[in-house]
């Protein structure tokens, strides 16, 4: 490699690593939660590590290339190649097994008592709440709340097929598996919406597969589920009379209501939800008009049937309706 060609990778890499300590919705490296700090802290430090073994290695590779090019003594071979080859490696990776173990019981331990059920379908998230003591679970979808400064416990399982729940600001990924229960804990050390996304490829929309986690101040968590698990504040309008007429209640539940299909999304307080299909888009009128007339546009392999037979006034009446359920 001339000078000038290892000049050119050098800066690529520095470009690589300064966007990937961008922070975002979704980085890895701005936590904002307990086990994401402790993950991004064990990436710098593997991160280290692994700069430490390169340049040693191929510090060793240019001085026995360029700076001693000839013959070497039995003694500097044999030295050179247990102390490079194996001695500095067995130290350096031995450190690092030895700090990272320590953290993987944390990333499992138990909840401070509630406990949120997540199931991935195809391609959006059923969530359910249960706090401690309490029997009955609380059923929303598309969005995962969570009290901040408390450690909550994520059971999760699949429908159909592999799915991968990650939200990097919050922590780790932990796969779903259909028939299976696996588990994870969250603790949220910031107020905030951090956006998830599936991380295992589930199908023909496992890209638009996504989720917020709403992180609230304790005080407003518990207000805010207390609220989720009462029934619908219905709004007036011709729109209960749409969603009637097109059958929508035998995939959606609207708690407070006869209409509790199982195969949709729960829509009870839709209309205080952060996004639309599973991330995929803005809670929008515009937005939810479009979803409603042809979901296959917009996520494509959804089950949902389009409805693009009903008016544009009519559309827009469910889409209203739908939005003030609060």
């Amino acid at each position: 490699m001339t000078s000038a060609t290892g000049r050119r990778f050098l800066c690529l890499a520095a470009v690589l690593l300064v966007a990937g300590c961008e922070g975002g919705p979704q980085s890895a490296l701005a936590p904002a939660g307990r086990d994401a700090s402790d993950l991004a802290r064990l990436f710098w430090i593997m991160l280290a590590g692994a700069v430490v073994l390169w340049i040693a290695l191929n510090g060793l590779f240019l001085f026995v290339t360029r700076i001693r090019p000839g013959a070497l003594s039995r003694g500097w071979a044999e030295g050179i190649i247990i102390g490079g080859g194996i001695a500095l490696p067995l130290v350096v990776l031995t450190a690092l097994l030895v700090y990272a173990l320590p953290l993987m019981p944390a990333q499992r331990a138990p909840g401070d008592g509630l406990t949120v059920r997540v199931t991935g379908e195809q391609w959006w998230w059923r969530v359910e709440y249960r706090p401690e003591g309490a029997e009955d679970w609380v059923t929303s979808a598309n969005e995962i709340r969570l009290p901040v400064g408390q450690r909550t416990e994520i059971e999760l399982t699949s429908g159909e097929v592999i799915h991968s729940f990650w939200i990097p600001a919050l922590g780790g990924k932990t796969d779903m598996f259909p028939g299976r229960t696996t588990r994870m804990t969250l603790l949220p050390e910031e107020a905030g919406i951090f956006r998830g996304q599936c991380a295992e490829f589930c199908g023909l929309s496992h890209a638009l597969m996504a989720l917020n986690a709403v992180a609230l101040e304790p005080a407003e968590f518990e207000a805010w589920l207390a609220a989720e698990a009462g029934p619908a504040t219905l709004p007036r309008g011709e729109g209960a009379a749409l969603f009637a007429r097109e059958g929508c209640g035998a995939c959606h539940s609207v708690r407070g209501t006869d209409w509790a299909g199982q195969v949709g999304p729960d829509l009870t307080h839709f209309g205080s939800r952060t996004s639309l299909a599973a991330g995929t888009l803005p809670l929008t009128r515009e937005a939810l008009v479009g979803w409603i007339a042809d979901p296959g546009a917009v996520k494509p392999g959804a089950e949902m049937p389009s409805y693009g037979h009903m008016t544009t006034d009519e559309l827009a009446t469910l889409s209203d309706w739908l939005m003030g359920l609060q």
